[in-house]
């Protein structure tokens, strides 16, 4: 059976926790808890079935629950994000997926949240005190069927014009797990496979693709019903697994699963992490600052 997940930490428990080369290290932020997961070798990425890197996990409340622009995630995730970053030069942003479809939407809607720069120069800059901003450039890259472009196509398209020094793309992840649905944030200097969680596999987008580092950001916002349904049965034999397979694929369609208020945890899911995303590029400002700027 193939269990599909985005999560470095769940792939790992399924290759098993004794794994090696990889390092772990966990933080708690009071309710708040950190782990840092980094692939080391290409053996243990193989094990793992994820690129050698770095692995960053923040597990929280639901944001379905109170939220708070301003809150302790949004200064984690930000201090996180900034850890990965280099310290200068343009940054492009990419928010993939797609808006019509409320668990896909957490990229553009992100997308939308972050303070665009690289246009603000020379007098407008400084008559407007805003010289000292990070440029920063921000696209959302719709999904192949309605552009008939690749994502990863698009983003190095963008990144020969522009020549960022470094990428950050936000997607919503799929988890093997209902109960991290929309209370995960996960961030990586490994790139992004987009819909590889749904088996939905597109060009990889990392380092080696674009030629600068890719960050990738992500909530997960589903499970694959065939990774739910045999991850609570809990039962590996081959004739049970073509079983759940005609259960849950009707027709041979795959299908997800996803909480009943996506709508709202998208919503707060893409306004947290375009908000730590812009407090990492733009130290210099308080984030009261930020929200006026954008909002």
């Amino acid at each position: 059976m193939q269990i599909r997940t985005d999560l470095a930490m769940e792939a790992r428990e399924l290759a098993g926790e004794d794994a090696s080369g990889v390092e772990v290290n966990k933080k708690d932020y009071g309710d708040i808890a950190v782990s840092s997961l980094v692939i080391k070798t290409a053996e243990a990425a193989k094990n793992i079935g994820k690129e050698m890197g770095s692995y960053i996990t923040a597990e929280m409340k639901t944001l379905t629950d109170d939220f708070k622009e301003t809150d302790k995630r949004l200064e984690i995730i930000a201090k996180e994000i900034r850890a990965l970053l280099p310290e200068k030069g343009l940054v492009l942003v990419a928010g993939l997926g797609n808006e019509n479809i409320t668990p896909d939407a957490l990229g553009p809607k992100s997308a939308r949240g972050i303070l665009a720069t690289r246009h603000i120069r020379g007098e407008l800059a400084r008559s407007t005190g805003l010289d000292r901003l990070r440029a920063v450039a921000a696209l959302a890259t719709g999904v192949t069927g309605q552009t008939g472009i690749e994502t990863g196509e698009l983003i190095l398209s963008v990144c020969n014009r522009i020549k960022p020094a470094a990428v950050i793309v936000i997607d919503a992840l799929a988890s093997r797990r209902l109960e991290r649905l929309g209370c995960t944030v996960q961030i990586s200097d490994a790139g992004i496979s987009p819909g590889d969680g749904v088996g939905n596999h597109r060009a990889r987008i990392n380092r080696s693709t674009v030629g600068v580092p890719v960050i990738s950001i992500g909530i997960p916002t589903v499970v694959d019903a065939f990774t739910l349904a045999a991850d609570l049965l809990l039962d590996s034999d081959d004739n049970s697994a073509e079983l759940i397979k005609r259960s849950v694929y009707p027709n041979g369609r795959k299908m997800v699963v996803t909480p009943g208020e996506i709508d709202l945890l998208v919503e707060r899911g893409a306004r947290l992490i375009s908000m730590a995303v812009n407090t990492a590029l733009q130290p210099t400002l308080e984030i009261s600052d930020l929200i006026s700027l954008v909002h």
